[in-house]
Parts: C-alpha cells; sequence; structure tokens
C-alpha cells in the first residue's frame, strides 16, 4: 500500500480504503480461484495494482469516460483504475467465468459502483467505448483487429480513442504495422523500483 499512497499521494480515504482490502480480498480469492500466480500473490501492489495504475500516469480519463478492460483476468487492469477513475465507467470481460467471479466479488465487496466485471468473449463483445484497456493479454495487431469495432467515434478526452495496453519485452514486432502512429511509454521513467524496467505502456489511436 505504501507504493501506492507515494505515487498517488492524492487519493481520497474512500481510495485507500479500497486499494487496502485488495491485499486481503486478493489472498483470500487466490487461495480457491487461481487468478495471480501464488509466487507472485506477494507482490501484489507492485507488480499486479501500481502496473495496472501507470495507464492512469500515461493519460487522465476525463469524468464520463467509458472503458473497456479486454481479458481482465480477476480485474487487472481494471479494478485499480476504475478505483482511480470514479467518475469513469469500466466494463471488464474475460473469456473464464471463474476469473470473472473473483472481479465480481472483489467489486462488491469495496463498494466499487462504477466497474461492470461480466463473463464475455472478445468477439461476442458490441459496447462502444472511448478506450480499450489491457495487460499483455494477445499482441497488439490482433488486439487492434479485435476491438476495433469497439472504439465509439465520439471524443470526449484530449487523447484520442483507442488501445492502451501494457506489454514488456521486445516490442518492435508488434508495434511495426503502427509505427507512424502508436506511442510507447517506459514505465521506469515514472516508477523507480527494478521490476518496471523493460515494460511499458503502449498507446494506439483508432
Amino acid at each position: 500500500m505504501k507504493l501506492i499512497e507515494r505515487y498517488f499521494p492524492e487519493l481520497s480515504e474512500t481510495q485507500l480504503q479500497q486499494f487496502s482490502a485488495l491485499d486481503s480480498l486478493y489472498h483470500e480469492w487466490n487461495e480457491k480461484i487461481n487468478v495471480i500466480s501464488r509466487k507472485d500473490i506477494d507482490n501484489l501492489y507492485e507488480h499486479h495494482v501500481l502496473h495496472s495504475l501507470s495507464i492512469g500516469r500515461f493519460t487522465r480519463f476525463m469524468p464520463g469516460t467509458d472503458i473497456l478492460d479486454f481479458g481482465t483476468g480477476g480485474g487487472f487492469p481494471g479494478i485499480p483504475l476504475a478505483i482511480l477513475f470514479p467518475e469513469c465507467h469500466f466494463t471488464l470481460i474475460d473469456g473464464t467465468g471463474k476469473k470473472i467471479r473473483v472481479a465480481q466479488e472483489v467489486c462488491q465487496a469495496i463498494g466499487l459502483t462504477n466497474c461492470e466485471p461480466i463473463h464475455r468473449r472478445g468477439e461476442e463483445e458490441k459496447g462502444k467505448y472511448d478506450f480499450v484497456v489491457s495487460r499483455a493479454v494477445m499482441p497488439l495487431p490482433d488486439l487492434a483487429k479485435m476491438v476495433r469495432k469497439n472504439i465509439s467515434k465520439t471524443q470526449r478526452n484530449a487523447l484520442p480513442n483507442g488501445i492502451i495496453c501494457l506489454k514488456g519485452g521486445n516490442l518492435q514486432a508488434e508495434t511495426l504495422p503502427f509505427k507512424r502512429i502508436v506511442e510507447t511509454a517506459e514505465l521506469s521513467k515514472w516508477f523507480t523500483e527494478e521490476w518496471f524496467k523493460e515494460k511499458f505502456c503502449i498507446y494506439l489511436p483508432i
């Protein structure tokens, strides 16, 4: 939790309580349904919560923004972002029902009313959103092809509507088809922890 408070000192008391509750909730649910690697659950705040919140460092969503978290798993990056942006609406989808159940239970437990986890495959999603966010779900060209239909033409933010995804390693092959328009930000410029080296936030306007 200290990591979250250090990098996001402007959080309200409600937001701090919601973030603080995630630790015990995910530990408890992970015993029943494996949504985070057993070896990694003790790094929840650094590797999952703060990693998700890097999208909030890349851009500030305007109130009323609709965001789709594609392939959310147990709720990342959608749940931390929904806490950070309480005036935006987040729809979280995943094809694995038991993972979505964890996300639903976590949202309910912390009173997160702007976040709706749904058991749904990406190709079945028909809604329109300002942004699609994801964490290393699939290669960028495949993701762009899948969610292009879901990007709204109505603009609410300074940043044009599109895809914002979190990736690691060498991204040259993935970004090559979009090299003129894709934007890549290194997470290590925002967070000093060693784990964030060679991890990136990728933005693709659609």
